[in-house]
């Protein structure tokens, strides 16, 4: 296998400008230069050994036990010159494990994490010695990087903290066709049988979940994994009421929390009366994925929430085994009134706040950590993050990556998620930028490519908050407020729903929360907020 195996242009390291998802990246004839002298070139010949923390996407452990036994990390290895130690913390432990590590304080190389979430933010894990700020690497080992960030203002912005301070290897949705990725959909073949058109108001969505109870026999029309935090976060029928469950930009420019506003009530006596009628999943609380695809897939239900290919999909290869018939339909941001444009809706953050790598107080060899991962911001290794080994996941057609049939119909009957997972981190996260022609082909069903854009349509974009971060004293008073907050809003929004406590009681509600330190959380965001506007 060629050591740049994907892509042409010379061997030496080239620089990443312009929008790499679109694939109109530039390679610059610029030479980097390996500690302030000569130029430098892949693969290294250190013959270094690096350890690498990260868990292990689902899709992945299916069939590998490491990362490193994968065909993708093997060609990102033999491609750099390093060699990679993956090491894994148990499924479902990331959290806990990472914080023992931390406590043991003898760190891996390279840790993959989702930083903003450390305790006190990615700051304090500086100032705790637990990883380095990365200004001085970037500058020194990372060209690739750097001249994307260059390019990318608005990308430079979000990955560093308040007081400057690169700190991570970042992964990057390279388009925003990547950040729509949660929504409603339906049984299309269901809607076709009833002479239904797609429901685009509140309204039309009581009238389809009843027709589906009264004619199609559903027990539970509407369905979703409800213990899944972020679904229940982006749920679309609160945005028809314009709020959200949790924090939102406001068009006053502030952050607002959505769960104490009156469209929140709207949408609690809205679920209410869905939920009391029968139009909802009566086991609401508790539901997990498994019982959903079951309800989805055996004509217990008929709508849900989910992605495009990891439900949406999904779904549709499980039922149409058995009924060739069924199909699901992407559906809109709910509006209250026919023919306005949705105010709010589901959107990412192009920086996500997901797989990205930081580099570790205890890495003796930094030059080689960062030259590894500024690898993947590179032509060569985009191309090997979204795409994999030329002719062997994909070939060049008409200057498009496409896919071959060794991934696309894989031989030993895994799932295309699987698949992909053996050769890309396109198809889930990593220190890269995420390449808009991975899911151009990952989506194989003309419902699933419709469903994105359709998502996509609604004003949310001017009411995300950006990946702000507190300070490490405002960000443990603000965990102290917000978990009490939290944990009494999604008991009461459970409460409210089965009509175990009148909506009467709202009011009260709002007051309990507000006496929980809601002012002084709304402070502290805002004032994070105002920081990173002066980045």
């Amino acid at each position: 296998m060629s050591l740049l195996a994907g892509c042409s242009g010379p061997s030496k390291e080239t620089n990443t400008n312009g929008d790499a998802a679109s694939g109109t990246q530039k390679e610059s004839t610029e030479s980097s230069e390996a500690g302030g002298g000569g130029e430098f070139s892949y693969p290294m010949t250190s013959g270094k050994t690096l350890t690498y923390w990260t868990g292990l996407n689902g899709n992945v452990s299916a069939n590998f036990s490491n990362l490193g036994d994968t065909p993708f990390a093997k060609a990102w290895m033999e491609q750099t010159g390093v060699q990679i130690e993956f090491q894994h913390p148990p499924a479902g432990q990331d959290q806990e494990q990472f914080s023992l590590l931390l406590a043991d304080g003898n760190l891996p190389d390279m840790i993959e994490y989702p930083w903003m979430t450390y305790p006190g933010g990615p700051e304090k894990a500086i100032s705790d010695n637990a990883i380095i700020p990365l200004n001085d690497v970037f500058e020194k080992y990372c060209p690739n990087l750097m001249a994307y960030l260059k390019a990318n203002p608005d990308i430079d912005k979000m990955i560093k903290t308040d007081d400057g301070n690169y700190y991570v290897f970042p992964f990057i949705r390279g388009d925003e066709s990547l950040c729509n990725t949660i929504g409603l959909m339906l049984r299309q073949d269901w809607l076709k049988e009833l002479n239904l058109e797609v429901p685009t108001t509140i309204e039309e969505w009581h009238t389809v979940l009843t027709k589906f109870k009264e004619e199609k026999g559903a027990t539970s029309p509407f369905t979703f994994e409800y213990t899944m935090p972020v679904l229940t976060e982006e749920n679309p029928f609160a945005y028809a009421y314009n709020t959200s469950k949790t924090f939102y930009l406001n068009s006053d420019g502030k952050v607002h929390f959505g769960a104490v506003e009156d469209g929140y009530k709207q949408f609690l006596t809205t679920f209410a009366q869905w939920y009391k009628e029968g139009l909802i999943d009566q086991d609401l609380a508790t539901l997990g994925k498994d019982q959903v695809s079951a309800e989805m897939t055996n004509g217990s239900s008929g709508a849900t929430i989910g992605w495009a290919g990891s439900t949406m999909g999904v779904l549709i290869a499980a039922a149409t085994a058995t009924d060739p018939n069924y199909m699901l339909q992407a559906a809109p941001v709910p509006t209250l009134k026919k023919g306005d444009f949705p105010e709010m809706g589901q959107i990412e953050n192009r920086y996500p706040n997901q797989g990205g790598v930081a580099i570790t107080t205890s890495c003796k060899d930094i030059e080689t950590a960062a030259r590894l991962l500024d690898y993947a911001y590179s032509d060569t290794g985009h191309m090997l993050f979204n795409f994999g080994v030329e002719g062997e996941s994909y070939t060049m057609v008409d200057g498009y990556p496409t896919y071959t049939d060794k991934v696309m119909k894989n031989a030993d009957g895994w799932p295309l998620a699987q698949s992909l997972s053996a050769y890309i981190r396109g198809n889930y996260n990593g220190p890269f930028v995420q390449d808009k022609r991975y899911l151009e082909q990952y989506y194989t069903i003309d419902t699933q490519k419709e469903a994105n854009p359709i998502w996509g349509k609604h004003n949310g974009k001017a009411h995300k908050i950006p990946p702000i971060t507190p300070t490490s004293e405002e960000s443990q008073e603000m965990s102290v407020i917000m978990n009490e907050i939290n944990t009494y809003r999604d008991e009461m929004a459970l409460k409210f729903i089965f009509g175990e406590e009148s909506l009467d009681k709202f009011d009260d509600y709002v007051k309990t929360i507000e006496g929980m330190g809601l002012d002084r959380a709304l402070e502290i965001e805002n004032a994070a907020l105002e920081r990173y506007n002066s980045r």
